[in-house]
Parts: C-alpha cells; sequence; structure tokens
C-alpha cells in the first residue's frame, strides 16, 4: 500500500472540509456581524480548529471575540503608554524563533508583581504583547511558544486573578495561536496556585503545557 499517497489523499480531503466550513461559517457570522468581512480564512480556520471543526460552535465562538475586541480594544492595538506598569517589570521578551519559525516568548515569573494598574492592565499587556508576538511571525506561521521561567517564584508573585485573565485570553480570544507552553524551575510552592487555575484551562490548551 502506498501510504504517502493515501496520506495526500487524506491531507486533500482534510484541507477540502476546512474550506467548505470555513465559507459556511463566514455566511453565519456575517449575517449577525458584517465587520466580520474584514476578517481572513486563516483567523476563521483556528477558531473552527478550536471547536473540532463545529461550524455552530465556532461561530459562537468568533461573534463573543469581535464583541470583545469592539470593546476591549476599541482602537485595534494599545500602545505602550496604556501598559506602563507591566512593561516597568520587564518581565517578557522575545528570544527568537525555533526551527519552524514560531516565536519564543519567555516570561520571568518571578518579575511580576501586582500594580497599580490591576488585572486591567495586565489584560492589556497580554494583548500588547500579543501583537508584538504576530509581527514577529513569518507568513504561513500562526503559532507561538512560551518559556515560563518559574526561578525564585514566590507567594508575593502569585496572582490568581491575572492567570485566570490570561488563561481565558488565550483560550477565548486567540485560540489556537499557543503551540506549547514550558515551565521550567518551577518550586514546589508553585503548585498551590496551579491547582487553583487548573481546572479553568480546556482539554486542548492542557495539552500544550509541560513542566
Amino acid at each position: 500500500m502506498d501510504y504517502s499517497k493515501e496520506t495526500g489523499e487524506e491531507s486533500l480531503e482534510s484541507y477540502e472540509m476546512e474550506k467548505t466550513k470555513i465559507s459556511l461559517m463566514r455566511i453565519l457570522v456575517e449575517k449577525q456581524d458584517p465587520s466580520s468581512k474584514e476578517v481572513d480564512d486563516l483567523t476563521f480556520r483556528r477558531f473552527l480548529r478550536a471547536r473540532d471543526l463545529d461550524v455552530q460552535k465556532a461561530s459562537a465562538m468568533f461573534l463573543k471575540y469581535l464583541k470583545w475586541k469592539r470593546n476591549f480594544v476599541p482602537n485595534g492595538c494599545f500602545s505602550p503608554s496604556e501598559v506602563t506598569h507591566e512593561i516597568e517589570q520587564n518581565k517578557m521578551f522575545l528570544q527568537g524563533s525555533d526551527k519552524k519559525g514560531r516565536p519564543i516568548s519567555v516570561l520571568l515569573a518571578a518579575k511580576h508583581f501586582q500594580r497599580k494598574g490591576g488585572v486591567e492592565e495586565f489584560k492589556r499587556f497580554i494583548v500588547f504583547s500579543f501583537d508584538k508576538i504576530f509581527e514577529r511571525m513569518p507568513p504561513g506561521q500562526e503559532k507561538f511558544i512560551v518559556i515560563g521561567d518559574l526561578e525564585g517564584w514566590g507567594y508575593a508573585n502569585s496572582d490568581i486573578r491575572a492567570y485566570l485573565a490570561a488563561t481565558s485570553l488565550v483560550q477565548d480570544y486567540y485560540p489556537e495561536r499557543l503551540e506549547k507552553m514550558f515551565i521550567v524551575h518551577a518550586p514546589y510552592i508553585f503548585m498551590t496556585a496551579w491547582k487553583v487555575v487548573y481546572p479553568f484551562i480546556d482539554d486542548k490548551t492542557r495539552k500544550k503545557v509541560d513542566f
């Protein structure tokens, strides 16, 4: 049996199925939100994949995203002046890319402290950081990698509200963007916070987190 041919046929069939479902999703979404006409097929595909190609569920998820984007990011992006307290902590930076061109973001968790801007500024900072990551992506690449370095992390750095906010952003509004998150140098006491956050992480995202 020619397995390479069979794999090629399956890939073509999968591509055609996704293409058809993207078209169906566009019809559903554009009826409720005409602004979605400006959104590219790759974005539609990410939401479809996040909902296992279920057009109805993906459409509902996408419409929720559009509403959130209008309300939370009315100007389309955030400027550094809107996330000053978070930037000052120097806790996140980009460290090149992997062999497939996926940008690698490094998060130094011990540098995170709850600041004056609170969780709202933290959410703006996550969106601001995602935009910077996406700018580094080469054509054809949609995903990125995060290395969460917890060396030196203590209870003073614990911020459950921020962790839950970041989880919601990744799952609900930026689906199929995270390829993998590697958590390194995690102290034993971190597991207390992890046990609180873990139930809020969906199955797809859980599989992307490695200790």
